[in-house]
């Protein structure tokens, strides 16, 4: 067998802009990675780099070419644990560029087999929980707007971004508009640990299920101290990146938010997930505003999980790749009809 590989960069409009406690953005920038065999079948796998962890679309672009190299050395896309092993021994940080290459390799071996990804891994899709839908952080009246037009288009679990001066005012207009909803909350690091425990108390009475980050992750005593004192779970994120850190949120949240941008590849997700199972921790597979190029692969994890916030490709204007498909929130792998992610170009 002879595998070729290449990979494009593409900046993706959003079809509005997405604000976060750290900043907005209008555009996503993915590096597109495609592997192909002999026989003319291509893999596809997408990178999001996010500044926050160290990476940009050129960062990735600089890499890509040596860690594409592993893959044409090994030549072997079912050797998924040899060719992500060989890839962070060649490259130890950049774990979106990894991802890239982890998710097109994955996709061309199902491809190779003719099933799905989950069905390769023996899973069971009927066990997929629904995506989170997420609120970015806006004017009251735009969260209105947006959290009424996420209901009507049938969304039974939102994400609020939170992180400002108006905590109360903004879930209370989420909470107007979707009385029935499913409601998390996310404010990347944006409290300190006393504001976490008041504003748990004050999230409680609107019904919300859990925060997300509250506390930055240079911080992990404060987060211990929000996580032992807040009236509602608390899910780490920026807090958890690697497998290593794991056992170190342990005492520290109730569930891990994975994602395949942290972690670097899907084989290492899955490592991570049966830590945090062993730690006794839930688990949630998120993602950073990817193409469905990536987020067809995360969509395979599903059966694994307890939480999904999957939604990046939803927030997209555009994309150049169909995916799983996500009626109303749901991640419908057992409808899903292509072998490999999923993922093909429009």
């Amino acid at each position: 067998m002879t595998l070729e590989t290449s990979f494009e960069r593409r900046s993706l409009p959003l079809e509005n802009p997405f604000t976060i406690a750290r900043g907005t953005q209008t555009h996503a920038e993915n590096v597109i990675v495609r592997v192909v065999d002999d026989a003319g079948m291509t893999g596809f796998g997408g990178a999001a780099p996010s500044p926050h962890y160290g990476e940009t679309a050129a960062t990735v672009e600089a890499v890509l070419p040596e860690l594409l190299a592993v893959v044409e050395a090994v030549d072997d896309p079912h050797a998924f644990e040899a060719i992500e092993r060989r890839l962070r021994s060649r490259i130890s940080g950049n774990p979106a560029a990894r991802c890239a290459v982890s998710i097109a390799i994955h996709d061309l071996a199902a491809k190779r087999l003719g099933v799905p990804l989950y069905r390769l891994w023996g899973l069971d899709p009927s066990q997929t929980p629904n995506t989170s839908f997420t609120i970015g952080l806006d004017e009251t009246d735009v969260v209105r707007q947006k959290t009424a037009a996420a209901v009507e288009s049938g969304y039974e679990i939102l994400k609020l971004k939170l992180g400002t001066d108006r905590e109360e005012e903004l879930i209370e207009a989420v909470r107007e508009e979707a009385p029935e909803a499913r409601i998390r909350v996310d404010a990347n690091e944006a409290w300190t640990p006393r504001e976490t425990i008041d504003n748990s108390r004050m999230l409680e009475e609107y019904g919300v299920e859990f925060i997300e980050q509250p506390v930055p992750a240079e911080n992990p005593d404060g987060l211990r101290f929000a996580y032992q004192r807040s009236a509602l779970p608390i899910a780490a994120d920026e807090s958890c990146v690697t497998l290593e850190d794991i056992p170190q949120i342990a005492d520290r949240a109730d569930i891990v938010n994975l994602k395949l941008m942290k972690c670097g590849g899907l084989y290492e997700a899955q490592r991570m997930i049966h830590a945090a199972r062993a730690h006794g921790l839930e688990v949630m597979l998120g993602c950073m505003i990817e193409s469905n190029a990536s987020i067809a692969a995360a969509c395979h994890l599903g059966p694994l999980l307890d939480y999904a916030d999957l939604d990046g490709s939803l927030l997209l204007k555009e994309d150049d790749y169909e995916g799983v498909s996500l009626p109303e929130g749901r991640i419908d792998l057992a409808g899903l009809d292509r072998s490999g992610t999923g993922a093909i170009g429009r």
